[in-house]
């Protein structure tokens, strides 16, 4: 059985994140022959903030993140980098400290990558956490054909998608199709936690 590096294994955080995200976005970025003022006009982020990304010098906001991953037809995950899963048998386990996490630098907000195999089956799970009193932004559209659904763990969560508003209690599930810009807001004075699973049709 052959070991795997200790150090190699362990996912990315603090300004390691940053490295390997900004690492991740230029090597897309280049496969894909775009300068970085193509990729600032697909994206509508600034070409002095994407070159500080690709350097590592600046964490995105979720937003901003979200951006460069669409506009680079990838996955936010695929940008934050997935640990070496450990395999056995017919199992895949990832376990919980080998977790990348994207944490948005201000406003708190935290996304948990918890799939052992993200993209198995055209899917992959997520665990958001909100602080008190705060909002993701509206996200852009992802590509026809994505879909969302999500429970919510603890606190209260408020949706909003094509002008439509939902509140959601803890307990609650919510299924959108999310080809419109969407965002999710905690309104609340308490933390809050979902589970979200976006899968995407072929």
């Amino acid at each position: 059985m052959v070991e795997q590096d200790a150090t190699a294994a362990q996912p990315p955080h603090g300004d390691d994140l940053a490295g390997a995200f900004g690492g991740n976005v230029r090597r897309r970025r280049e496969e894909a022959g775009l300068t970085l003022e193509q990729l600032s006009t697909r994206s509508s982020v600034s070409r002095a903030m994407l070159s500080k990304v690709e350097r590592g010098e600046k964490s995105p906001t979720i937003g901003v993140a979200s951006r460069i991953a669409h506009a680079l037809d990838a996955s936010l995950s695929d940008l934050i980098g997935a640990p070496a899963a450990a395999a056995s048998g017919v199992a895949i386990v990832m376990r919980k400290d080998d977790r990348p996490v994207f944490r948005d630098p201000e406003t708190g907000f935290e996304r948990h990558m918890v799939s052992a195999a993200p993209g198995a089956a055209g899917a992959e799970m997520v665990v958001h956490h909100l602080p008190a009193q705060v909002s993701t932004g509206l996200l852009p559209a992802y590509p026809a054909g994505t879909e969302k659904q999500l429970v919510v763990l603890a606190g209260t969560l408020t949706v909003a998608i094509g002008g439509i508003i939902e509140t959601l209690d803890t307990g609650d599930s919510l299924f959108l199709q999310a080809d419109a810009d969407h965002g999710f807001a905690n309104r609340t004075d308490a933390p809050c936690e979902y589970i979200m699973v976006i899968s995407r049709r072929t």
